[in-house]
């Protein structure tokens, strides 16, 4: 649950407990709209996200499917049996451009991209598998001949795909504008050099532990630039508190130090 309050006055987050990155995501928005509301009319409001609502707002579209299903089967889901709910479909989400993640070479646990059928994107890549025949023919040319038979069209993409390497398998799908994108592992994200590029993945320097890499700012801003620092060492700030701001005598501080009050 977040919980975050913003009344008349300097901005201040009070009770604020954000939980998973999606209720985050949810509870920014919902803050932003109440700093422009109380910029505009000097009042503040309380924003409250839960992160059972975050995800729901997810599932949306599922929901509208399960108000459809009164009318009977859902045709651009791939699975054969409807009941009262709307039914797991995997990678498809019933959406008629199924995506899924197919293996490359050599094989191991990370050799894999994923990969998204479009329409326009089908006769592409079946040139590109060695099965032109295949654009044109009326079993395999429209995502509805396509749908009952997905786990065959990914089977088919996944023999091509495992005799190269995800990186080649990617360009040659990139030169094909086909939506793509590798399954990484987290050594490969940590050593991306377009994440690194891009200020994703930054290096920090920190006064104990050394250098150290971390994940940078999602969000860029031409104006307001984000530098990552390393946390404070344990009392680093001791002394910017207790004097500069509490008022604390420089001696008085000393001595709470040597007798292990501070």
């Amino acid at each position: 649950m977040t919980t975050t309050g913003f009344e008349d006055g300097p901005p201040a987050a009070t009770g604020a407990q954000i939980g998973d990155s999606g209720t985050g995501m949810h509870a920014v928005a919902g803050i932003l709209a109440a700093l422009v509301q109380r910029g505009n009319t000097g009042r503040g409001q309380r924003v409250t996200v839960a992160m059972q609502h975050a995800v729901l707002n997810l599932c949306r579209v599922k929901l509208r499917d399960q108000q459809r299903l009164t009318h009977g089967p859902l045709a651009e889901y791939p699975n054969e049996s409807f009941g009262d709910e709307v039914p797991r479909s995997g990678n498809a989400s019933g959406g008629g451009q199924p995506g899924w993640a197919v293996k490359c070479a050599p094989g191991g646990p990370n050799d894999y991209i994923y990969v998204i059928v479009q329409p326009p994107g089908w006769a592409p890549i079946a040139n590109l598998i060695g099965r032109p025949e295949l654009a044109e023919d009326p079993e395999w040319a429209t995502p509805e001949a396509r749908l009952p038979k997905l786990d065959k069209m990914f089977q088919l993409i996944e023999e091509w795909s495992s005799r190269l390497s995800k990186w080649d398998a990617l360009a040659e799908l990139n030169a094909l504008n086909v939506p793509c994108g590798p399954i990484l592992s987290t050594k490969e994200l940590i050593e991306d050099k377009s994440l690194a590029d891009n200020d994703m993945v930054v290096t920090v320097d920190h006064p104990e532990r050394g250098e150290f890499k971390t994940v940078g700012c999602p969000i860029k801003l031409s104006d307001s630039p984000v530098t990552v620092e390393s946390s404070p060492l344990l009392g680093q700030h001791n002394e910017d508190v207790y004097v500069r701001e509490l008022g604390v005598d420089p001696q008085r501080l000393a001595e709470l130090k040597t007798n292990g009050v501070i």
